[in-house]
């Protein structure tokens, strides 16, 4: 099951076609158990957080952490235009998963 934190499904849904249908089917890999085709961890966002990198029509991320047994849950979807991480998109996805790991705990 995929569960989408904040604004990351209607940021995904604003990726132009291809890149939408890409990063649908990189997610339903996730949710098989399989990696993503091109992907890398993001440890400064959070412990088992991966970034799934999405190469048409421009760069795009989808922002993720699969190792919770309830569900993958989808942090950001941003659209990418330097090399580096935006540090605002970073700081998002941060935000995202420690409330995530807060709403588990039971500490809310």
């Amino acid at each position: 099951m995929v569960k989408w934190t904040g604004t990351a499904r209607i940021d995904l849904r604003g990726f132009p076609k291809e890149a939408r249908e890409v990063a649908g089917y990189q997610l339903f890999q996730v949710q098989q158990g399989l990696d993503p085709a091109d992907w890398k961890p993001m440890p400064t966002v959070g412990p088992g957080v991966r970034e799934i990198r999405v190469h048409t029509q421009g760069e795009h991320r989808v922002i993720y952490v699969a190792k919770f047994e309830e569900a993958i849950y989808v942090l950001h979807a941003c659209e990418k235009k330097t090399q580096k991480s935006r540090r605002a998109d970073v700081e998002v996805a941060r935000r995202r998963f420690r409330e995530i790991v807060r709403h588990r705990s039971g500490k809310e």
